[in-house]
């Protein structure tokens, strides 16, 4: 339903500034706004992308206040905008108040009150679910499993045996927990798997994203600290303990029995050595390759990983490579040159023949 700049600024509560009357049909981001769309505009250097855009209003903050077109004013614009494409675009909302009836649910499952499980989810034996949770088509809940209240595991999610969840988790698409880790012992020329025993533990309010792989420990938990944001497409390997707070990004490899203190931040293609420790509020760049222990606070990238500003360093002097090596072939031409002179300069004159060396002898 179409609203207007002064309903809308009522939405967002706001402050509206232009015509309060102009009706909105629709909310875009500044690339892709159409006429009649409000966008948004966070900061001053996005005022040539804002002139460029035909939208017929944007929600700005404070330190921005444009004056081509009406505006409403924000304390927090991506905030605003979240409720106004919420209105223009709502999410469907699709609730089996309860199981489906092409689910299937083991009797020895216990689901709390408001659990809703989707057509095509199974719940394996001995299973524990919390109030509501909602599992999605597609998922499978193996033996012994327990999971939260109020989480959400989308379509296709694999949980394995005893796998524990946290209250509030999320698991995107695809994502399987719980799997083998990858360790093998060698006997014989051949390779055997050591013992799967353990289990994986997510603890409250961690997001897992789509296509992503949890491993089980060895004997005991592989853990994924309170709070944490896992990306697409990371593998977390047997054993690894994710502090609390971490955000790990797209593609981040982490080997088994490595660790991270609170407030890590994983950038996309980091890979993380087994056995080793990473320091809590440490950030390590993306494709960055971390081969031993990093200590708290620091901020390290490069393959292998280095302190940001050693690093630095290392990157300009390689960028001059070039230059500096015009510079030693000129070096080395001078340098020869200067050597080939001191060469010449050190060869002595023709030697005088004998007869010259003295008076001549008279004749007989």
């Amino acid at each position: 339903m179409n609203l207007t700049l002064a309903q809308l600024a009522d939405l967002v509560d706001g402050t509206l500034s232009g015509d309060s009357s102009l009706e909105i049909t629709g909310a875009a981001t500044l690339s892709a706004a159409r006429p009649g769309d409000i966008t948004l505009c966070d900061s001053p250097k996005l005022a040539p992308q804002l002139a460029r855009c035909p939208a017929a209003a944007v929600v700005v903050s404070d330190n921005y206040q444009p004056t081509d077109r009406p505006t409403i004013t924000v304390a927090s614009v991506h905030g605003a905008f979240a409720k106004i494409v919420a209105h223009y675009r709502p999410l469907p909302v699709v609730s089996y108040s309860g199981v489906h009836p092409a689910a299937y649910v083991s009797p020895t499952a216990q689901l709390a009150d408001n659990v809703e499980v989707h057509p095509h989810a199974s719940i394996g034996n001995h299973c524990v679910i919390g109030s509501g949770t909602v599992i999605h088509s597609g998922v499978r809940v193996l033996d012994g499993t327990t999971i939260g209240d109020n989480c959400t595991l989308f379509p296709n999610v694999v949980l394995y045996e005893n796998t524990i969840l946290g209250n509030r988790v999320m698991i995107h698409s695809g994502s399987v927990i719980g799997a083998f880790g990858f360790g093998y012992s060698t006997k014989g020329g051949e390779h055997h798997r050591s013992a799967q025993l353990g289990y994986v533990e997510i603890e409250d309010d961690v997001e897992v994203g789509a296509c992503t792989t949890i491993d089980r420990g060895t004997y005991g938990p592989t853990l994924i600290g309170r709070g944490s944001k896992i990306d697409n497409q990371v593998q977390i390997a047997h054993n690894v303990r994710l502090g609390t707070f971490n955000l790990v990004c797209s593609q981040v490899g982490m080997a088994g029995s490595c660790s991270t203190g609170d407030y890590v931040v994983l950038a996309g293609q980091v890979g993380v050595r087994d056995h080793v420790h990473v320091g809590s509020r440490a950030v390590i760049g993306a494709k960055g390759g971390v081969m031993g222990d990093i200590p708290e606070d620091g901020r390290f990238f490069g393959i292998p990983v280095t302190e940001e500003k050693q690093q630095f360093s290392s990157l300009s002097i390689f960028h001059r490579l070039p230059e500096l090596r015009k510079q030693l072939i000129e070096v080395k031409r001078d340098v020869s040159k200067l050597m080939r002179d001191r060469e010449q300069a050190s060869i002595p004159g023709d030697t005088p023949m004998s007869s010259d060396l003295g008076p001549k002898s008279e004749a007989a």
